[in-house]
C-alpha cells in the first residue's frame, strides 16, 4: 500500500467507477478501500442531499480519513443580464456552501459566468461584486467553508488564471481552485515543467505562501482547440505533461487536495499518487523554471 501523504490528498469528483451502488456514501469507503483519501461532492446538477444525508457523510468520512469538498451547481452565472437569473445564481452559490458545510466539505468549488455580451472587465466587476455580498454573508453566518473560484478552460467564460488571482487578491475569503487542464486549454500552452513552475510561484507571488500550503487542483487529461476546452479525457490519451506537472508541485512544495476529473476516475487518481510518491523519494526535480519569470511578473 502507498503510503498516505499528510500534505497531499489525492481522489476524485464524483462517485468511483468501481463502486457498487451510486452513493456519496458508499464512494467514502470505496475511496478508502483504493488507498484514496479525497473526495469532491458533485452538487453539479442540483442540491439533491438531505441535511441528514449530508450529516452522516461528514462522520463517514471522518472514520474513514477521507478529506471532503464539494463542486456547486454548473448553472450558476454571477454574470447574468437577467437580474433576477443573477440573484438566483448568488442564492444558490450561498446554499451550496451550507450544504457543503453541513456535508463537513473544507472547500467549494464554482465556476463564476460567462461573459456573454460584456467586456471582461465589466463581466469582473459584476462577479466581483457578487462575490463580496456572498462572502460577507458567509462570514456572518460563519459558515467553515473555503469559496474557490476554478480557472475555466473555455475562453467565452470568465475565469482566466489572472482573472482569477486577481479576484482572490481582492477579495478576503476567495481562493482559486487551480485547473491545469482548463489553463492549458485555455492557453494553448503551459505543458512543461517550467511552465508549471512558473504558474505555480506566480499564485505565490500574487496570493502568499498559504495559496500553495492550501491548495485545491482538478486535473485530467483534455482535449482542447482555438476556442479552448473540448472534452475532459484519461491522462494517458492526453498530450498533457502529467509527470513533469508533478515534479513542479514537488519542486514548489505544494501542500493540499488534487481531484482527478478524468473519465476513469481514480485509476487516474491511483496513476498519479504512485507517481508522486516514486518521484518524491526519487528527488528527480531539477529546479528547471526559477530563473524565467516572464510568465510569473504579468499582472
Amino acid at each position: 500500500m502507498t503510503p498516505v501523504s499528510d500534505d497531499v490528498h489525492f481522489g476524485v469528483a464524483g462517485i468511483p467507477h468501481t463502486c457498487s451502488g451510486n452513493s456519496f456514501l458508499k464512494a467514502i469507503s470505496c475511496l478508502a478501500s483504493l488507498d484514496l483519501d479525497a473526495l469532491e461532492l458533485a452538487f453539479v446538477h442540483g442540491l439533491n442531499l438531505s441535511q441528514e444525508t449530508a450529516g452522516q457523510l461528514k462522520m463517514e468520512a471522518s472514520q474513514h480519513g477521507v478529506k471532503l469538498s464539494a463542486h456547486a451547481p454548473y448553472f450558476i452565472n454571477l454574470n447574468a443580464e437577467d437580474q433576477g437569473q443573477k440573484m438566483r445564481s448568488q442564492e444558490l452559490l450561498l446554499n451550496s456552501l451550507r450544504l457543503a458545510a453541513a456535508a463537513g466539505a473544507s472547500d467549494l468549488v464554482f465556476h463564476a459566468g460567462y461573459y456573454g455580451r460584456k467586456t471582461p472587465g465589466d463581466t469582473y466587476s459584476q462577479i466581483k461584486d457578487s462575490l463580496k455580498d456572498i462572502l460577507s454573508i458567509s462570514r456572518l453566518e460563519r459558515i467553515p467553508v473555503r469559496l474557490r473560484i476554478e480557472t475555466m478552460g473555455k475562453r467565452q467564460q470568465f475565469g482566466s488564471l489572472d482573472e482569477v488571482l486577481l479576484l482572490c487578491r481582492e477579495l478576503d475569503g476567495l481562493l482559486p481552485c487551480l485547473d491545469f487542464a482548463h489553463i492549458l486549454a485555455r492557453e494553448g500552452k503551459i505543458n512543461s515543467y517550467r511552465d508549471f513552475c512558473q504558474v505555480l510561484k506566480k499564485v505565490e507571488k500574487k496570493l502568499g505562501p498559504r495559496a500553495l500550503s492550501k491548495a485545491h487542483i482538478h486535473i485530467s487529461g483534455v482535449i482542447f482547440n482555438q476556442r479552448g476546452e473540448i472534452k475532459h479525457i484519461n491522462l494517458d490519451e492526453s498530450e498533457f505533461c502529467y509527470d513533469e506537472w508533478l515534479q513542479a508541485i514537488i519542486e514548489t512544495g505544494l501542500k493540499g487536495t488534487i481531484i482527478v476529473e478524468s473519465p476513469s476516475l481514480e485509476v487516474d487518481a491511483l496513476r498519479l499518487k504512485g507517481l508522486y510518491h516514486n518521484l518524491k523519494e526519487k528527488g528527480t526535480c531539477t529546479g528547471l523554471g526559477r530563473d524565467n519569470h516572464d510568465f510569473l511578473d504579468t499582472e
